[in-house]
């Protein structure tokens, strides 16, 4: 009798173990026969650009092994239902936070480009031209930060005035640079 509901009270969590590993073997084994038939198919067809397969291989094999991972905490009783709703909530938010920062990482992005590439120095003199019909802002560059870079007015309505030029500008129009 003891035996038999020691069997009972085993019974439910053996068989959730034995459907999980089930589930992370068979996605193991869907994922591995998934990369090597890409594999054969990039060999098969060498006119495929490995920049395609490979990140075609990494898309289903995080796929494969998502749908794991939500079937296995399925199992354990959590809704797949909540999930999603859990997961697109906060896709949701990280959108509209990233869209709400973008401008500050886009000047960030810039300014390091800006240090890496030397599009002009401190000392230089640069006119963003804003069109071809108008004149754009020129000045010589007094400062480059993480946000803007800081130009010495040149025009002459009023020289000496420091313009800061969002350093994303600098690469959404055109710059004439001068030698410092």
């Amino acid at each position: 009798m003891d035996d038999l509901v020691l069997l009972a009270a085993w019974s439910e969590p053996l068989l959730r173990a034995a459907q999980v590993l089930a589930i992370v073997l068979l996605a193991w084994l869907v994922q591995r026969l998934v990369t090597r038939g890409i594999t054969r198919l990039g060999t098969h067809y060498p006119q495929l650009p490995g920049e395609l397969l490979m990140p075609l291989r990494g898309g289903l094999r995080w796929l494969i092994m998502g749908s794991a991972f939500m079937m296995v905490l399925e199992r354990f009783g959590v809704s797949a239902q909540v999930l999603w709703t859990a997961l697109t909530g906060f896709a949701a938010v990280a959108a509209v936070a990233f869209f709400a920062i973008w401008s500050v990482l886009s000047n960030l992005f810039c300014a390091l480009l800006i240090f890496a590439l030397g599009p002009f120095r401190l000392g230089d003199l640069v006119e963003v031209i804003d069109s071809a019909d108008k004149p754009g802002v020129k000045g010589r560059v007094v400062a480059i930060n993480m946000f803007y870079t800081t130009l010495e007015d040149a025009s002459s309505e009023s020289p000496g005035a420091w313009l800061q030029v969002p350093n994303s500008l600098f690469f959404q129009k055109a710059v004439r640079r001068w030698r410092g």
